[in-house]
């Protein structure tokens, strides 16, 4: 990640943050939080200094007492000349979770 990694997230229950520090601290609650988590990529693309990526994200939601999740979602990557990932934009629909969670 580059040091001004922005993290974006379009689902209306998540939050995007700036920084690869931020990022960094971020993700061990997001992994603590995701418990077995996995990703599986459906299909990917690739554009000169972008990629999307299609996913199947699963998950044991520690907070809800493990209940298992599974979620469609997109990463777009921004690439910069250093090879660093400058951004990555997470179009994923927080609906599907609150949905099996309840």
């Amino acid at each position: 990640m580059a040091d001004g990694f922005v993290n974006e997230h379009t689902s209306a229950s998540a939050r995007s943050l700036t920084g690869r520090a931020a990022y960094r601290v971020a993700l061990d609650t997001f992994l603590a939080e995701f418990e077995s988590l996995h990703y599986e990529a459906e299909r990917v693309i690739v554009d000169g200094g972008s990629a999307a990526v299609s996913y199947r994200m699963t998950f044991r939601m520690r907070s809800a007492g493990g209940r298992e999740v599974s979620i469609r979602g997109v990463f777009v990557f921004t690439v910069d000349p250093d090879g660093l990932v400058a951004r990555r934009t997470d179009y994923w629909d927080s609906g599907q979770v609150t949905r099996q969670l309840s």
